[in-house]
């Protein structure tokens, strides 16, 4: 299978996780897209969705799916999301798609946080993928020589603005052991919005699309 195949098999299981008559939470990115079209066959069976980035607002709109700012909603009972990379403690990287804060976000409200992913996101130990750190632009150098402090290598993401109007440190050479001490760690740095590590709140369920098909495994 492609991975864009194993992609849209995690993506449709997970769609058995979306409650009936519910707002639910939607992530960020090529997975979550697939999640997205998969949820438009269902669109009459749910009361909405809160999108975690533009990008995805506009994909659920296009689609018929009411959106509700997270402001209006207590309570989610799923968010459903990719990751670029997860571990066995189900602790992941997420930022590739530059929605880390507004993910992590929607995530907190919510009951239960469905992964969504291709066996090439399951990893040993974090740090491979680049830990995307979103930070103040004005802090953006200060906030580096911290990070180098704490043995990474950040690399301003040049060119790209969140949705917050912020921008990306993507911080290489990282061997992730602690993930929620290390989450903490960077969030504590003046200047940080928060880092692409979602330790201390991290995924319940993982649907992890494999040549062998769609393995589920709960945290």
């Amino acid at each position: 299978m492609t991975q864009d195949e194993l992609k849209q098999a995690v993506a449709q299981a997970a769609l058995a996780y979306v409650p009936e008559g519910e707002i639910i939470g939607v992530g960020t990115g090529s997975t979550a897209n697939f999640f997205i079209d998969g949820l438009a066959g269902m669109r009459d069976r749910i009361k909405g969705a809160v999108a975690s980035s533009e990008a995805s607002a506009k994909r659920l709109a296009a689609q018929g799916i009411r959106l509700f700012d997270l402001n209006e909603v207590e309570h989610l009972s799923v968010y459903v999301d990719g990751a670029d990379e997860i571990d066995g403690g189900f602790c992941m990287i997420k930022g590739g798609g530059v929605a880390l804060t507004r993910e992590k976000i929607v995530a907190s409200v919510a009951g239960r946080f469905v992964c969504i992913a291709d066996a090439s996101k399951k990893v040993a130990v974090l740090g491979r993928f680049p830990l995307p750190v979103e930070v103040i632009p004005l802090a953006r150098n200060a906030v580096a020589r911290q990070l180098v402090a704490l043995g990474g290598r950040p690399v301003w993401r040049e060119g790209v603005v969140t949705d917050n109007g912020n921008h990306i440190l993507d911080v290489h050479d990282l061997a992730i052991t602690g993930p929620v001490a290390l989450e903490a760690r960077i969030n504590a740095i003046v200047g940080v919005v928060t880092n692409g590590l979602f330790a201390a709140r991290g995924a319940d369920v993982l649907l992890l699309g494999t040549a062998d098909g769609v393995v589920s495994s709960t945290r």
